[in-house]
C-alpha cells in the first residue's frame, strides 16, 4: 500500500471588529479595548480612532471561539455600562 500523507488546513481566522455609534463614550472604548484585548493605551486609543472616523476598526484575529467570547464580552461590557456599542465579528479572507 501507498502511504499519503495528509496536510491539514490552519483554521479558518475571525477578525473582532467594533462599529462606532455616536452615543459610546470614546473613553470606554479605549477601556475595552485595553481590558478585552490586551492592548496598550497607545494602540488603543488608535484603533478607538480608527473607529470613530472609519466606521469600524478591527481588534484582533482569532480562531472562531475566542472570537465569539470576545465578542460577547465586549456586548456584555457595554450593555452593563448603558451603552449602545456594537462587536462583531466576521472571517479573514
Amino acid at each position: 500500500m501507498e502511504r499519503r500523507t495528509q496536510k491539514t488546513q490552519p483554521p479558518q481566522m475571525y477578525q473582532v471588529l467594533m462599529l462606532n455609534d455616536d452615543f459610546t463614550p470614546m473613553e470606554f472604548v479605549v477601556m475595552v479595548l485595553q481590558e478585552y484585548f490586551h492592548k496598550d493605551r497607545e494602540t488603543a486609543t488608535q484603533i478607538m480612532l480608527k473607529i470613530h472616523l472609519d466606521g469600524r476598526g478591527v481588534c484582533g484575529v482569532y480562531s472562531r471561539d475566542v472570537a465569539a467570547t470576545k465578542v460577547n464580552l465586549v456586548l456584555d461590557a457595554a450593555r452593563n455600562a448603558g451603552h449602545p456599542l456594537q462587536c462583531v465579528s466576521e472571517p479573514v479572507e
